[in-house]
Formats: structure tokens, C-alpha cells, sequence
């Protein structure tokens, strides 16, 4: 038997999924790059339409940024306009996967000056961090080989290690270092940090303010992501999500889409090892790229998914499932889980939208409110934002 939601509801109370800048802009594939009326363009128009996501969800307090895609010449300006708009700014996201002399990698390149480069890039994050009052700076990396003999694997790591060890130490004592992993691409042959035990063993070494950011995309098919969830709460390195959804490989979808019941799944494994809540430091991050669906709308639809599932997660009976594991009984253990899955949550959430002055249905909100017009009308001239693929 589940919990009621009267019981849960409490618990979704301060509820944060930060929303990539990035999101808002235009994005594709390596085929084609759709362009769209209304797309940002100004990092401030970005974050905008992300407090337009925070307006009608509650759900949004935050904005990550991506530097240089949002690089701006007063940052503390920038954070304030963002408190006007309701906001803050969030996570600061390095970049060294642009520059053409990071082609055979940045902080692991056999040279000196090019891993310099890298490095003093990242020194420039850490002081945008202290303009903006961020705590996070994530690294995903690029670097890696495409054929067996290209590099020498311990000495990349070797390099890596240095490098990291570099950025850190200039990391203020309120502020954390969170590497991302991801199995292949752009390199096929290997990646540098392919996957969470080499980002976990990488951080280990740096100390206690260095975590992992485990992006929901960026594993091979099969992996029993929830499996690394409890994995990197248990060692206490589990520093950040980057939500999003797959069908094949880093599809970067609308959270939910392709596997909601792996997005429970998940969630149901943060919350049992108390990564949810307000003692926890695990932050909650959407990272996708909205290719031909309207991008605030997907921004509205994926943070209300993972509210969703997190209250499904929520009335999980745990005492039940105990108690069903010590008895050996698979199946009630299973239906224990089923159960809360398959309970219908939405209308609940609507009413405790309603109750806290936000509209029952934030998708239907936004679609009445005229603001997509207003901003294809307004927004013309000018170069939009995207990541130029």
C-alpha cells in the first residue's frame, strides 16, 4: 500500500531543478541546426524565458550558465537582473571542446601550453563563480582518442589528474568541483572520463569539495543507472544530476520521454539514500537541447516530469518493502514499487499547484499566456543563441 499524498506532500516542498541556459537556445544535430522565432538572443533574454519556466512551475530557482556561450562583461550586473526576473544564476559550465587547439584534448593534451590554456579557462569560470555567488563549477570533457595508438592512456589520466588538481585548488571553500562522465563522443576509441567509477576516482583524489555529476544520457544501453546512483550516494560523491532522456546514445530529450519508469526508478534510489531534502547537498539539473519541440514549453513539461516522479518516488511504502525483501517475497517487493509508480499523481499536483497561487496546469498557462508570441514578435534582428553545431 502506498502513502497518500497528503502525507508526501510536505516533502515536495522546496523542490529545485535547475535549468540550463543553453535549453533556451537554438540546437540540432550535426545534420541541422533549426532556427526558431523567439530565440534568445542575449545570455539576459535567456534567462528570461528560464524565469518564465520558474513563474508558472515554482520549480526553477535557478539558471545554469555556459561560458563562453554566456559570457557577459559584468557578472554581477548579470545576477542581478536575474533576482529581478525572480531567479539566480546557478552552476558555471567550462567549455573546452570549442577551440580548434583543443582538438587532441585540453586538460590532458601532451602539451603544457594547451593544458595551460585549459586550466586558465576554468580559473576564468572560478572568478565569474565568486561575480555570481555560484557554488558549482562542472567539467564535462571532450577529450579522448579515436584510434588505439593515439594516446597513451595512463598519461592522459596522469595529465588529467594534474590538471584537476590545479583547478581545484583555486576552488573557494563554499564552492565544488563536479566532473561529468560520458562513455564516447566525441571520441570513440576512448573518453578520458567515460564513466562514474573514473570521474569517482578522479575526485577521491582531489578531496571532499570535488563530486560527480552523473548525466542521465551518458551510459550504454542496459546500465542500471539507478545501480550508480546508490553507488555514488554511499561513498558520498554524488554531486549533481544533468536530467534528460534517451532512445540510443545522448539524445539529450525532454527527462521522462523514452524510460519514465528509469526516471523513477532513479529518484525512488535518491530519496531512499538521502540524496532528496533539504540536508542534501545532490542538485538537480536538466540538461537537454530542445531540436524541434518549443523550448520553453520542454522546459515546462521536463521539470514537472521529475516532480512527478518524485512524488511517486515519495509514496513508495519503504516500511513494505522491508519488510517483503527480509521475507524473501519478490514479488510483493515488486508490487510494493508498481504500485506507487502506477498511482496517477497529476491531479493531486495540480490542486498543490493551485493551493500555492500557481496555475493547476503550467503547459496550458504558458500556451494562454501570449508570451511565445510576444517573444517571436519582439525578438527580431539580432544573432540567436545556439551551440553552433
Amino acid at each position: 500500500m502506498t502513502h497518500s499524498f497528503e502525507s508526501i506532500a510536505p516533502l515536495l516542498e522546496g523542490q529545485a531543478i535547475e535549468l540550463p541556459s543553453w535549453a533556451f537556445g537554438n540546437s540540432g544535430t550535426r545534420f541541422k541546426v533549426f532556427a526558431t522565432p523567439g530565440t534568445p538572443r542575449t545570455v539576459e533574454e535567456k534567462i528570461t524565458d528560464a524565469a518564465k519556466v520558474n513563474e508558472l512551475t515554482g520549480l526553477a530557482p535557478t539558471v545554469a550558465l555556459h561560458i563562453p556561450w554566456d559570457k557577459v562583461d559584468d557578472y554581477a550586473a548579470l545576477s542581478a537582473f536575474a533576482q529581478d526576473k525572480g531567479v539566480k544564476l546557478g552552476t558555471i559550465n567550462s567549455n573546452t571542446f570549442q577551440d580548434d587547439i583543443y582538438k587532441f584534448g585540453s586538460l590532458t593534451h601532451v602539451d603544457k601550453a594547451v593544458r595551460q590554456k585549459a586550466i586558465d579557462h576554468h580559473f576564468e569560470c572560478i572568478d565569474i563563480m565568486n561575480a555570481t555567488g555560484s557554488r558549482d563549477l562542472k567539467i564535462w570533457l571532450a577529450d579522448g582518442t579515436n584510434y588505439p595508438g593515439q594516446g597513451d592512456l595512463r598519461g592522459r589520466q596522469d595529465r588529467l589528474a594534474e590538471s584537476l588538481a590545479t583547478i581545484y585548488e583555486r576552488i573557494g571553500e563554499n564552492q565544488r568541483l563536479v566532473l561529468e562522465y560520458k562513455f564516447f563522443e566525441p571520441a570513440f576509441y576512448h573518453t578520458d572520463v567515460p564513466d562514474w567509477g573514473t570521474s569517482y576516482a578522479q575526485v577521491s583524489a582531489l578531496g571532499e569539495r570535488a563530486t560527480v555529476c552523473l548525466d542521465t544520457g551518458h551510459h550504454a544501453p542496459g546500465t542500471n543507472i539507478e545501480f550508480i546512483v546508490m553507488q555514488l550516494l554511499r561513498l558520498g560523491k554524488l554531486g549533481s544530476f544533468d536530467f534528460n532522456s534517451r532512445f540510443y546514445a545522448d539524445d539529450d530529450l525532454i527527462v521522462g520521454a523514452a524510460d519514465p519508469f528509469q526516471l523513477f526508478r532513479i529518484i525512488f534510489e535518491v530519496v531512499r539514500g538521502g540524496g532528496y531534502g533539504s540536508d542534501s547537498d545532490v542538485a538537480f539539473m536538466l540538461d537537454q537541447c530542445h531540436n524541434v519541440e518549443d523550448k520553453i514549453p520542454g522546459q515546462i513539461r521536463s521539470v514537472l516530469n521529475v516532480q512527478e516522479m518524485t512524488a511517486r518516488a515519495l509514496l513508495v511504502d519503504r516500511d513494505a518493502l522491508l519488510a517483503a525483501e527480509k521475507a524473501g517475497d519478490v514479488l510483493t517487493a515488486n508490487a510494493v514499487l508498481m504500485d506507487a509508480f502506477y498511482t496517477d499523481v497529476r491531479p493531486a499536483l495540480a490542486g498543490w499547484r493551485e493551493s500555492r497561487g500557481l496555475p493547476a496546469d503550467p503547459m496550458a498557462a504558458y500556451a494562454a499566456s501570449g508570451y511565445q508570441a510576444q517573444i517571436a514578435a519582439d525578438r527580431v534582428g539580432g544573432q540567436q543563441a545556439g551551440w553552433g553545431a
